[in-house]
């Protein structure tokens, strides 16, 4: 049985100091800067694909884990399903109580609570985020984010060629390094089809 950590923060301008101070108890903590709305993050999957039963996954908050009710879901019952269990920091310890069954009730249910709150959380940092880049249009202060690839741009020119000579969308993101999304968002733009 091993307490296993895992610390994140959104971009790499943030610091993850005030988490590894808090999980400094765990015998391995697994970190990263990724947006907890994307599960597709590859120190969390490490994680996931780490622990053993028995273990104890610890994260300082839920948002931790992610700020997706469906995706919290997932990462919870895939926890459970190796057998291991799940610490939040910030919740309430349920120590106290013998029955293992009403324990493991309350547990269950505080989780869900705090996924709930997580997700809405997510969706105000949304609409906030979609009500200053409208006020910004309105006066005529927003440009948009700089794009990442400009046409003639070397990388994208050979993603591009990768793409036309029969690799997939996923292929090419790992070979070039370039987001499969982004990838995609970029081939629409510039009309390249096979």
């Amino acid at each position: 049985m091993a307490r296993i950590g895992y610390a994140r923060v959104s971009t790499i301008d943030q610091n993850l100091d005030r988490q590894l101070e808090q999980l400094k108890d765990t015998e391995k903590i697994f970190k990263e800067a990724a947006s907890g709305a994307n599960k597709e993050r590859p120190q969390l999957k490490t994680l996931l694909d780490f622990i053993r039963e028995g273990d104890i996954v610890v994260v300082t908050e839920l948002e931790r884990l992610g700020r997706n009710n469906k995706d919290l879901t997932f990462i919870m019952n895939y926890i459970q399903e190796k057998g291991a269990t799940l610490e939040v920091l910030n919740l309430p310890t349920l120590r106290g109580i013998e029955d293992d069954n009403l324990r493991r009730l309350l547990n269950n249910l505080i989780l869900e609570i705090y996924k709930y709150q997580a997700q809405a959380e997510r969706e105000r940092i949304k609409e906030r985020q979609a009500q200053g880049i409208a006020l910004a249009k309105a006066q005529g202060k927003y440009t948009g984010r700089k794009a990442l690839f400009t046409e003639d741009d070397e990388r994208l020119k050979h993603a591009f060629d990768l793409y036309l000579s029969g690799y997939s969308d996923k292929d090419v993101a790992s070979m070039t390094g370039i987001n499969e999304r982004t990838f995609r968002r970029y081939r629409t733009k510039y009309g390249i089809s096979r």
